[in-house]
């Protein structure tokens, strides 16, 4: 079995939920206290043992790019200010995380239709698929959970929370049979379900590691919600047909698509922050006093 050491991260929404702050600005690039929501993503990546990562833009996006870029400028002004280095490690870091290619998705199809646009970067290997609009933070990455249940049971795997009733409309439900561990076998899907279509309150939420017949599948499958190719569709194909193992992850999920998850993200975040975590806890505790 090849070892996963791709990803794709799809990224060219055009993040109308969270306007007017993405009128000019990418969704990925808002800030989670210090750093963008995309580095966190590209951070879980590197950290699950990603090598190469194939980011999917559209137009307006050419931030993403210069965040992961190296800024000459900038390096050499911090660098003639000893007191600067911790900042400038930090910056140079960011370019060194992974080996990072974009292509456009020149028309907005849906998630299945970005992720078809890697297939020519995907090269037959297996590859793990990181939603742009999902960071989790947690103890482990995310994307690692998933590449041990890949490799253990060779078959695709998707990261999966029970979400409540009304929000399984918005998402994805599962059907599944308990394996150990907080895993399940998979063996169906359903995107967006209407009421009475779901087979459980399972979603899958951002994160999956997929084999490269994917793509052959995304190929035969035609629009579905939304009238969009999504690849939810894809998958419950590859589901019916080899099965796919779904894994209740460690970790919280914050969907960056959607202002309430932008704001719990960087409250949450600034909590464990170690410049600002115990004077922004203070200031919650004396801000809770006046509600």
């Amino acid at each position: 079995m090849k070892k996963v050491r791709k990803a794709v991260i799809p990224a060219a929404g055009l993040g109308t939920r969270v306007l007017p702050a993405t009128k000019a600005m990418p969704k990925e690039m808002l800030p989670i206290v210090d750093k963008p929501a995309i580095q966190y993503i590209v951070e879980e990546a590197a950290a699950s043992g990603i090598e190469d990562i194939l980011i999917i833009t559209n137009r307006g996006k050419g931030l993403l790019e210069d965040h992961f870029d190296r800024a000459p400028e900038l390096e050499e002004r911090l660098a003639e200010d000893p007191g600067k280095a911790p900042v400038l490690e930090q910056i140079v870091n960011i370019s060194n995380l992974a080996n990072i290619w974009y292509v456009r998705q020149k028309e907005i199809r849906g998630l299945g239709h970005a992720v078809n646009c890697a297939r020519n970067f995907i090269a037959g290997e297996p590859f793990a698929v990181l939603y742009g609009d999902d960071v989790i933070m947690g103890p482990e990455p995310v994307c690692g959970q998933l590449i041990r249940a890949y490799e253990e049971y060779g078959l695709g795997a998707v990261g999966v929370k029970q979400v409540s009733p009304a929000d399984i409309r918005k998402y994805s439900s599962l059907k599944v049979e308990p394996l150990a561990d907080g895993r399940y076998r998979c063996t169906d899907m359903v995107e967006k379900p209407r009421p009475g279509e779901e087979f459980s309150l399972l979603s899958i939420l951002g994160r999956c590691v997929l084999p490269p017949e994917i793509f052959d599948i995304l190929d035969k499958t035609g629009p579905g919600a939304g009238g969009e190719i999504q690849l939810t569709d894809a998958m419950k194909a590859l589901a019916r047909r080899d099965g796919m193992i779904a894994v209740d992850f460690v970790g919280t999920r914050y969907d960056m698509g959607n202002k309430l998850g932008v704001m719990q993200a960087g409250v949450e975040a600034a909590l464990h922050h170690p410049e600002i975590g115990e004077a922004f806890r203070e200031y919650l505790r004396e801000l809770a006093k006046e509600l």
